[in-house]
């Protein structure tokens, strides 16, 4: 009796079964394959984003010529840059700072060099370009005093510079990733100028303060608490009104301590250089950059924001994005605040800077760079960067000298 095959359901032949059910396990096992690949590069990029590092080589020098005081460097988007700038090397002088540019190639960048380097120095090719450009306190020759702030995690060092005349104004610097309290030092003489008292601090895991129990950044939902504990000392050393400044990840821990501090009442104003708004934009920006994968990114990102997570990225806690995203609790702002970032950062997108003043365009106010790249627009163009300090802590009411001298 023939039998009519069902529409819809083709016939499969039975010697085929064990060919498909090995395909079946096939594919499966690939999935797992591509899931583990995912997961294995997902953690990597979390452990790397909350890792402490140092100094990253981003650039090599190519020639030093010791009669005329010049260097050449491997030419990239940041060594071509108009202004003064700092080099960390490794050999005979680890760190040089760096003058105007005096002939530049497709590839190579000719600079003055304005540390004068003898015939006997020794230079390894690799080196990294930054905007420090002070690199020891001592170089303001400017008064300056160590101090150690006590947090909960022990004792953190700081720079105090007082003001030629106190009258109980501070301005607290905060450091990004992967830096020291000396990136700060070059707004040192402008907050001077202004009548401030200045204090360059350190936070957990920054090479200078005591480490946390994981040693890993929680890029501020932490860190925050360490700069917190600047604002008792400043207190309890005469502080009457405080301008936090935060630099790149020294922002995100600024913005922070200004929604979650004891001491907010003190916190007059808020200036930030190229900050870190939004990690979610920032991480998504750089994934973007190293050509990571937008699954990969997005994995990384719910392993730093979940429990499960902590383990794999070593933060042995999770990290609140949530909290961390400043334009969506613009809200509860509540200081004015001044944002000086490059439309061509190259490391913090300005999307989210923007975005907050947007939302907040009350409180916040915006000086917008072009190819300044991140925390150089004070090399780029000193007198501008400067200048928009200034005028807007005059428009402010914060400018300690012109308010000392007008009572």
């Amino acid at each position: 009796m023939n039998r009519t095959r069902r529409a819809g359901h083709p016939a499969v032949r039975r010697d085929a079964l064990p060919v498909l059910a090995v395909a079946a396990g096939l594919f499966a096992a690939a999935l797992g394959m591509l899931a583990g690949a995912i997961g294995v590069a997902a953690a990597r990029m979390a452990r790397k984003v909350v890792t402490p590092t140092r100094r990253e080589v981003d650039t090599e020098i190519l020639a030093l010529d010791v009669s005329a005081q010049t260097i050449t460097l491997s030419r990239t988007a940041d060594t071509s840059l108009p202004g003064r700038y700092g080099l960390f090397t490794t050999g005979s002088a680890p760190y040089l700072k760096l003058g105007t540019v005096l002939e530049e190639t497709e590839t190579s960048v000719k600079r003055k060099l304005l540390t004068h380097i003898t015939h006997d120095a020794q230079l390894n090719a690799a080196a990294s370009f930054s905007g420090w450009y002070f690199d020891r306190p001592e170089q303001l020759q400017l008064p300056f005093t160590p101090e150690l702030i006590g947090s909960s995690i022990g004792p953190c060092p700081a720079w105090l510079f007082p003001a030629a005349e106190d009258c109980g104004d501070w301005v607290i610097q905060v450091h990004g990733r992967g830096t020291t309290r000396a990136e700060a030092l070059r707004a040192v003489p402008l907050f001077r100028d202004l009548g401030y008292t200045s204090l360059l601090v350190s936070y957990r895991n920054d090479g200078e303060a005591p480490r946390s129990r994981a040693g890993t950044y929680t890029l501020g939902a932490t860190e925050w608490r360490d700069v917190d504990a600047a604002l008792a000392f400043a207190r309890r050393h005469g502080a009457r009104r405080i301008v936090l400044m935060g630099w790149s990840m020294g922002g995100a821990i600024a913005l922070q301590v200004a929604l979650n501090s004891s001491h907010r009442d003190l916190i007059a104003g808020i200036v930030l250089d190229s900050p870190v708004i939004d990690w979610g934009v920032v991480l998504r920006y750089q994934g973007s950059l190293l050509r990571v994968p937008r699954t990969v990114v997005g994995v990384a990102l719910g392993a730093l924001g979940s429990p499960w997570g902590a383990s794999v990225a070593g933060t042995g806690e999770r990290i609140p994005f949530e909290r961390l995203d400043i334009v969506a609790r613009a809200a509860e702002l509540a200081h004015p605040i001044l944002i000086l970032h490059s439309d061509d950062d190259g490391f913090v997108p300005s999307d989210a800077s923007h975005d907050l003043v947007v939302a907040r365009p009350d409180l916040v106010e915006m000086e917008i760079f072009a190819n300044a790249r991140h925390t150089k627009l004070w090399n780029y163009d000193q007198t501008r960067w400067s200048g928009a300090i200034t005028r807007w802590m005059r428009a402010k009411g914060l400018d300690g000298a012109h308010a000392a001298a007008d009572s």
